[in-house]
């Protein structure tokens, strides 16, 4: 799939799942590759771009709500959430979807909002415990 987000000139702005804080999220290239690059204040992460088709089929075929569980890189995540499959060896890339060693973590809080301004996924924008699935 093609996705229409932001430029470094002109990156996507969005918030957080419990809609408390904005970020930016845009493509950009490394070592050859497009990647999601999304910036939260000052921080700087990356993503295999190909999380969002991954993430959207993996959710499809799931059927149902899944909760988000947004982790940084150095906690564990729970399983059967986002963010969990994120890093899960089995998943698509056999591995962890973050590229930038030491902000690898987050998925789940930085993806799903992307995936649904994108119109692949529906979030919940609870205070705590958010959930999301595939449209």
């Amino acid at each position: 799939m093609i996705h229409k987000i932001g430029t470094k000139e002109k990156p996507m702005v969005l918030k957080t799942p419990p809609l408390t804080s904005e970020y930016t999220m845009h493509v950009d290239q490394k070592d050859g590759n497009d990647v999601l690059v999304c910036t939260v204040g000052k921080a700087v992460l990356l993503y295999n771009i190909n999380i969002l088709d991954d993430l959207y089929k993996m959710l499809k075929a799931h059927g149902d709500w899944m909760e988000l569980g947004s982790a940084d890189e150095q906690k564990p995540a729970k399983e059967g959430t986002v963010e969990f499959w994120g890093r899960a060896e089995n998943n698509p890339v056999g591995g962890w979807y973050g590229l930038k060693k030491g902000l690898r973590g987050r998925v789940g809080m930085y993806i799903p909002p992307l995936m649904e301004a994108l119109e692949l996924a529906e979030v919940t924008h609870n205070p705590k415990g958010n959930k999301m699935k595939a449209k």
